[in-house]
């Protein structure tokens, strides 16, 4: 006799698991799918050009205490309510407020967040194509000055290098050749003055936003089933060039330079509330929480994968990459200020100026230059490619989730609406005074706001939902209990370091700049309102939620903020205890019915589902 995979022990299944998934929603191939994908997701832009300076700017190897403290307090334990959630409900971000309608604005806050920044991050995989197909050269065109994009203040690392050893050259105001062609070249920014006036498209962008464009497009056409397949090959080839890089860097004369600058520990700084909070960020920020991406993956797993055990190997396996790539990016950079003569801080940058300008800049000083160049910029356009496919996913999966009969047998047409609208808002970005709008982005699309969507989203769970059902509820699909340290963080250290964070932020407020351009007044005003906006969206949900009720305001309020009839798991076979024939349409009464008159035996959930209904019952009998 064949055994039925529901006799098997999740642990032991493997390939195609399809069976217990919704089939018209689609779902993960395999179990790796689901893992990469997370790792993809959560690895990105950020490990590579902003951990590095975060951690050097911030006591050095001292930074790494606060870092995983904060980890441990915030990081891993909203991943693992993100999951859950996901799992459990196998829907989307806006859909899995059927948990308490009252707060389905959340949901909203959380797409128009994602949607922002799926605009701009797309316009920096287009800057990373660029590099990409300029490496593709024998002699690296940010090498020399002499172009006719360089001024007279550009000077030549040759030129300096062997100026050092007959007498000094004064480099205070000179520019470097990557710095001219970053910022004349491929940006022409000399073209715009100031955010008002962006100029003409730069064509060259615009091909290149396009492509990218298209890349995504591809690779999501059939949902998790494409772009579970192409997370096997984005996910992994990073590492494999950061080991390759890293090997590189280390073996470079002066490197050490470079790593003593990146680890050596400050321990005073430890006392700086600034650092602390510099630390959560980074992780808040690193694992992607509150944009949707983690609760969009976990809706298409089955209902018994081991998230618990998913939740530390990608939490961790993102704060190992991060501390390589501070290993990779700072050995080339102690080797750089060994050639230029100048200390490692004056070469030390974060964000595009790291990627764009003094890596690039570090690249023309190695034998093979192009080369190196080349696997720099095609490690940050997979490591890009993987955390947009997760945006573009989770605003799909949200509207299709809301309108699954109109949308889901269309889903590759509405994917290809969505880039196509994303990509002609993403124009302005290509123009000669794009990137004054992309900073404007970058700071206010996923700021304040996200970190209110991400606070209520714990006080709705633990305080409106209820932390007991919760529990129950993943105790139904894991087989145990979250223990006391996630019951903790969730009910109080985790909201109150979030609260912190989001104070922080408030009271220490700075109008945006680029180099030295501020920005005018109402382009701050403009990006406030993005901030707000996302977070005025939790109101006009809820006024919309309780007018859909009948009754009394405060009855309105209780009926909006219940659980809908139809939450919890989206297989009847999976729906026990109160779940049970909540469902529209459901003939069972027990659904461990069907299993025992299916395959002749109860499996190690059913034991639990039994375990959860006999909790239950005892729970009622006492209250009564």
């Amino acid at each position: 006799p064949v055994t039925p995979e529901l006799l098997v022990s999740p642990s032991s299944q493997d390939g195609d698991l399809g069976s217990e998934c919704p089939e018209d929603r689609g779902n993960w191939t395999g179990r790796l799918d689901f893992l990469l994908s997370c790792i993809g997701y959560c690895v990105g832009l950020g490990n590579v050009w902003r951990f590095p300076y975060r951690a050097y700017t911030n006591g050095g190897g001292a930074f790494l205490v606060p870092y995983f403290i904060m980890l441990a307090i915030c990081g891993i334990p909203i991943f693992f309510m993100e999951l859950s959630l996901g799992q459990f409900s196998s829907l989307g971000p806006l859909a899995v407020w059927k948990i308490s309608p009252l707060f389905k604005g959340v949901g909203m806050g959380t797409i128009l967040i994602v949607s922002l920044v799926a605009i701009y991050y797309n316009m920096i995989i287009a800057y990373v194509l660029f590099y990409l197909f300029a490496s593709l050269t024998s002699d690296l065109p940010w090498q020399h000055c002499g172009n006719w994009w360089n001024t007279d203040l550009c000077l030549d690392h040759h030129v300096i290098k062997a100026g050092n050893a007959t007498f000094p050259v004064n480099i205070t105001n000179t520019v470097s050749p990557s710095e001219e062609y970053w910022s004349r070249y491929v940006l022409h920014i000399q073209g715009s003055s100031g955010i008002g006036d962006p100029g003409r498209i730069r064509w060259n962008l615009c091909l290149c936003l396009l492509l990218s464009w298209t890349i995504v497009y591809l690779c999501i056409l059939k949902g998790v089933k494409s772009s579970g397949k192409v997370v096997y090959f984005t996910a992994t080839f990073p590492y494999l060039i950061l080991v390759m890089l890293l090997i590189r860097g280390v073996t470079l004369e002066g490197a050490w330079k470079g790593i003593r600058f990146y680890l050596t520990p400050q321990f005073d700084h430890l006392l700086s509330s600034k650092v602390w909070i510099e630390a959560a960020l980074q992780i808040f920020y690193s694992l992607g929480v509150g944009f949707g991406g983690l609760l969009t993956f976990a809706s298409y797993n089955t209902f018994h994968q081991n998230i618990y055990r998913d939740t530390f190997i990608v939490t961790l396996g993102n704060a190992i990459t991060s501390i390589l790539a501070g290993f990779a990016i700072f050995s080339v950079l102690g080797y750089m200020s060994q050639e230029l003569g100048v200390p490692v801080n004056q070469v030390a940058k974060a964000g595009p100026g790291l990627a764009f300008v003094v890596y690039p800049q570090a690249m023309t000083m190695l034998p093979l230059s192009p080369f190196w160049s080349f696997l720099f910029f095609f490690m940050l356009l997979t490591l890009g490619l993987d955390s947009q496919f997760a945006f573009m996913e989770t605003i799909v999966t949200a509207v299709t989730d809301e309108f699954p009969y109109y949308l889901r047998p269309k889903k590759a047409s509405f994917s290809a609406v969505i880039c196509i609208a994303l990509f002609l808002m993403g124009l302005i970005l290509t123009t000669e005074g794009g990137m004054y709008w992309l900073v404007l982005l970058d700071d206010y699309s996923a700021g304040f706001g996200l970190m209110v969507v991400v606070i209520t989203t714990c006080l709705v769970v633990t305080r409106v939902y209820g932390m007991k059902r919760f529990c129950r509820d993943i105790h139904m699909m894991l087989g145990f209990k979250p223990g006391p340290y996630f019951r903790a963080c969730w009910m109080f250290l985790s909201p109150a370091t979030m609260m912190a964070l989001l104070v922080y932020n408030i009271v220490k407020y700075q109008p945006s700049e680029y180099g030295s351009y501020r920005f005018p007044t109402w382009a701050e005003v403009l990006g406030i309102l993005m901030g707000v906006l996302s977070c005025l969206m939790i109101p006009v949900g809820m006024v919309v939620a309780v007018l859909r009720e009948e009754g009394t305001l405060w009855e309105r309020v209780q009926q909006a903020s219940r659980p809908t009839m139809d939450w919890g798991p989206s297989l009847e076979e999976n729906r026990t205890g109160m779940y049970v024939a909540s469902l529209a349409g459901s003939q069972s009464p027990k659904p461990l019915m069907v299993h025992m008159r299916k395959y002749g035996g109860i499996t190690s959930y059913e034991n639990t589902a039994i375990e959860v209904d006999r909790e239950i019952e005892e729970e009622e009998e006492s209250m009564m």
